[in-house]
């Protein structure tokens, strides 16, 4: 084999571990995103269920409230509607760049809607009425 076809082998190598972990990436940064949310959250939901369903060790797909697509791990849907849950509202969430649905509607979260919301241009239903938020809504935000 010559050194051509050598190199362009390496090359095709290369080029499949890259796109074989791509996706790893991004659906890492969605995990780190949903667990530093649920680190401003304080939850009184019965037996404290993000706390001991959303954790490293199982897929983030599977954790309640969490949609993911069908064809790769990301996070498409968020729906934490009325689980009791209080706290603020993380600027990670600007993170799930796949996210379309968000309801965390009728809990109690406070404090200001971060302007990392903004970063979510595939976002089609935003629920957060019933909530102790304060502000208005980032001006990053496009409706």
């Amino acid at each position: 084999m010559g050194k051509q076809a050598t190199i362009f082998l390496n090359f095709l190598s290369l080029l499949e571990i890259c796109l074989a972990a791509s996706p790893d990436l991004n659906s890492s940064t969605d995990e780190h995103s949903i667990l530093a949310i649920k680190s401003h959250i304080i939850t009184s939901y019965p037996n404290n269920i993000l706390a001991t369903n959303w954790s490293q060790g199982t897929s983030f797909c599977t954790w309640i409230g969490v949609t993911c697509s069908r064809r790769r791990p990301r996070v498409t849907a968020l729906n934490l509607f009325n689980m009791s849950l209080e706290g603020t509202i993380a600027k990670e969430i600007g993170n799930l760049s796949f996210l379309t649905y968000l309801n965390i509607r009728n809990n109690t979260f406070n404090g200001v809607i971060p302007d990392e919301i903004g970063n979510l241009r595939r976002l089609r239903v935003l629920e957060m009425s019933f909530n102790q938020l304060s502000g208005e809504i980032p001006p990053s935000f496009e409706l």
